[in-house]
């Protein structure tokens, strides 16, 4: 009777051990799959940021060929930009701290005012904004800015979804033991973290520029 019953605990240990490894790895997997989702939205943040960094040498050439624009305005962008560019987080894998993220979220958007203060101060220079190489430009950078603003949300989006399965039970118990910590998100301020999107009526002389952050 006493071996009988020893045989049953054990067998009772051992289905409760392979129930425990089955739901630790599909809480794995899942993990590693939400994760991976992070990642690739991570990528697509990073790559419509360098978009827009790429369109800003162009932008200044383009205005600089006016004798009286102020040039403030355009050492204001390209200081801005240098620091936006120095500021790196590896674009394959989203980053894991906080910190990290806010001083990238910062650059990026202080970057984003100058070059919003730069197409408003464009509109005082109508030899300038009526070019069609200034017009092309500025179509470019709006579609940019909307890109940023997709791509941002489509991460926080993923993130989310990752944080919520890495704190679901009984997933949150090993989680950081595996290698799956908290993710941050990107964080909007009162003073509206993102880069702000500059948005033009007309490219007639007499438009009247609408410069929103979102």
């Amino acid at each position: 009777m006493n071996k009988v019953a020893a045989l049953g605990c054990l067998g009772l240990v051992l289905l409760v051990a392979v129930i425990v490894f089955f739901v630790g790895v599909g809480g794995y997997n899942r993990l590693n799959v939400s994760s991976n989702a992070v990642d690739a939205k991570w990528a697509n943040v990073q790559s419509a940021y360098q978009r827009r960094s790429d369109l800003i040498p162009n932008l200044v050439q383009t205005v600089q060929g006016s004798a009286n624009f102020e040039k403030s305005t355009l050492t204001d962008v390209i200081a801005a930009r240098a620091k936006a560019t120095s500021v790196t987080i590896d674009p394959s894998k989203a980053p894991t701290d906080p910190a990290q993220l806010q001083a990238y979220q910062q650059a990026q958007q202080q970057l984003g005012g100058s070059l919003s203060r730069l197409l408003v101060s464009v509109e005082r220079y109508p030899d300038i904004k009526s070019t069609s190489a200034f017009q092309q430009l500025q179509a470019q950078i709006e579609g940019t800015e909307n890109r940023i603003n997709v791509a941002r949300n489509d991460f926080n989006g993923a993130t989310q979804q990752y944080n919520t399965a890495r704190n679901a039970f009984p997933t949150v118990l090993y989680a950081n033991a595996v290698g799956f910590g908290p993710k941050p998100f990107f964080k909007a301020d009162d003073d509206a973290q993102s880069a702000p999107k500059v948005k033009f009526d007309a490219f007639s002389p007499n438009a009247t520029p609408a410069a929103t952050a979102h």
